[in-house]
């Protein structure tokens, strides 16, 4: 497993990132077909060569970075939030002997993770076969089928499941029950889901909660300041997300840089957000940053689809006058030659090739790119495109119009 370093993670070969032709995907991946998400995920050869993406997951980060790294793409790693450590967490003894003490009717289980985790915590404490009696005495409700495995596997049956996996049916269904003037006990995932905990005390129960793992500041954060410094300027091609404490960890780190307006616009338009599920989306799309989001709430579906999204979204083909011009990230072939474009030069690039043949005002192009502040800097762009290409003829000047690939 790689060794999720603050600098980039790269392929044997090494290849550097691209801004993306394509504006952002719609909610869904829309991927249909069979489960078995890591094996159809796998590929032959680096699919993903010229394309660099950024990690922000703590806990099995190293999963995605292996994923994207064997497929030849760069990966920057810096963890947005961070879990704490259980045996730093006097808080989460303190809630489990408040809740065996209690003896709750219900007990709501919303991560496999966090169950699994407060078991083993529980056991270390010496308070292992005290919380065992209280669940077998519980009315336990499920949140999807991997919260489901982890409570029979510890020897306990539950009574009910939310097949979307979502925290509000889960809560739904313990309400259906009834909850009126009984304890309920709840598992949560990392913060704290005050919408749903006022349901449960607005129906009339007595509400305890325990946090198997806490999201808290990740102990590098100058890591993270590099890729919100990368983010910003749109150096990568994707982002992944796998929790929602994440997102808002990014968006925390940049404006305490100055840069959150920046960021969200970067998402917004030219880099790629991509969450696990609905709930890590959701405040994404708050921000109005829409992500790809793959329909099984999977880490081997969220690596599928992000690889499918850059293969489909991040290569292109054009037949030039000149011959065929392959792009794919930010590595360029013609005419048998391969060449790895900077940031500038392919984001020039990927505006001509938004419309082959046709010839780009100075004003449009200068909209496109918000970084040449004026005719002469996008002059000035145009050149190192030119210089940076295999044949500079690709790029055709129109007198007193602009600019056109030569198609």
């Amino acid at each position: 497993m790689s060794d999720p370093t603050a600098e980039p993670v790269r392929p044997a070969r090494s290849a550097r990132s691209t801004r993306r032709a394509h504006p952002p995907t719609a909610w869904s991946a829309q991927l249909g077909g069979p489960d078995p998400d890591v094996t159809r995920v796998e590929a032959t050869g680096p699919v993903l060569e010229g394309f660099r993406i950024g990690v922000t997951s703590d806990r099995r980060s190293g999963d995605l970075i292996d994923a994207f790294v064997r497929r030849g793409a760069e990966v920057i790693h810096a963890p947005a939030v961070r879990i704490a450590p259980v045996d730093e967490d006097e808080i989460l003894l303190g809630d489990t002997r408040a809740i065996i003490e209690c003896r709750p009717d219900v007990v709501i289980v919303t991560t496999a993770y966090g169950f699994r985790r407060w078991i083993e915590a529980a056991d270390a404490a010496g308070l292992g076969e005290d919380l065992a009696r209280t669940l077998d005495h519980a009315r336990i409700i499920v949140r999807g089928p991997k919260a489901r495995g982890a409570v029979r596997a510890a020897g306990h049956d539950d009574a009910g499941i939310a097949d979307d996996e979502r925290t509000a049916s889960t809560v739904g269904l313990a309400l259906e029950g009834g909850v009126q003037g009984r304890r309920v006990a709840v598992q949560l995932h990392g913060h704290e889901d005050v919408e749903q905990l006022e349901r449960l005390r607005a129906a009339g129960a007595r509400v305890l909660t325990v946090a198997p793992y806490r999201w808290v500041r990740p102990t590098d954060e100058s890591r993270l300041g590099r890729l919100v410094a990368a983010v910003a300027a749109r150096e990568l091609d994707v982002v992944t997300f796998t929790s929602a404490p994440a997102v808002d960890g990014l968006v925390s780190a940049a404006a305490q840089l100055g840069m959150d307006g920046v960021l969200v616009d970067a998402l917004r338009r030219g880099v790629t957000a991509a969450a696990v599920g609905p709930v890590t989306a959701a405040p994404l799309l708050d921000l109005g940053v829409t992500p790809i989001v793959p329909e099984r709430f999977r880490m081997g579906a969220l690596i599928r689809t992000v690889v499918e999204h850059l293969t489909v979204n991040g290569v292109e083909h054009v037949e030039t006058a000149l011959g065929p011009l392959v792009v794919h990230g930010r590595v360029v072939t013609f005419g048998g030659e391969t060449v790895t474009l900077a940031r500038g030069p392919r984001a020039m690039l990927a505006a001509l090739m938004s419309e082959p043949g046709a010839v780009l005002s100075r004003e449009r192009l200068l909209d496109e790119l918000p970084e040449a502040e004026n005719e002469h800097a996008l002059d000035m762009a145009v050149s190192r495109l030119r210089s940076a290409l295999p044949d500079r003829h690709l790029v055709q000047t129109v007198v007193r119009r602009g600019y056109r690939l030569n198609v």
